[in-house]
Order: structure tokens, then C-alpha cells, then sequence
């Protein structure tokens, strides 16, 4: 059927999301925003936890003045 997903599709999505999910919580814990939080969200779904945290957390796009 068109609709299966094979074992080594499930394994790179798994690894996907971990590897979002360890980045996520790593990040987080060194900037002392809410680790937890983020190690589990990034194990939801991928790209957009990632993507919020960049853009709303950690706010990239703003250039400081240093």
C-alpha cells in the first residue's frame, strides 16, 4: 500500500527528532531558559520547535550592539 512507512524511514525520523530534541535541551540549559520544556517539545514534532526557539527564545535575527 502507498501509505506504509518502512522501518528505516521510522528510524530517521526517530533520529531526527532526538537529535532536535538533545540540541533543543542543551541550548537551553547553557542560556538558563526552561530546558525540560524544550528537550520535550523538540521530541513533538520537527522543524518548528526548533524554529521557535530560535526566533522567539533565542532571538537570532536581532544583531546587538557590542
Amino acid at each position: 500500500m502507498r501509505g506504509d512507512i518502512t522501518l528505516p524511514e521510522i528510524f530517521l525520523v526517530a533520529l531526527i527528532l532526538l537529535c532536535q530534541s538533545v540540541f533543543l535541551f542543551f541550548d537551553a540549559r547553557k542560556r538558563n531558559f526552561n530546558y525540560w520544556l524544550w528537550g520535550i517539545v523538540g521530541l513533538i514534532q520537527a522543524p518548528m520547535p526548533t524554529l521557535f526557539y530560535l526566533i522567539f527564545v533565542r532571538k537570532v535575527w536581532k544583531k546587538t550592539n557590542n
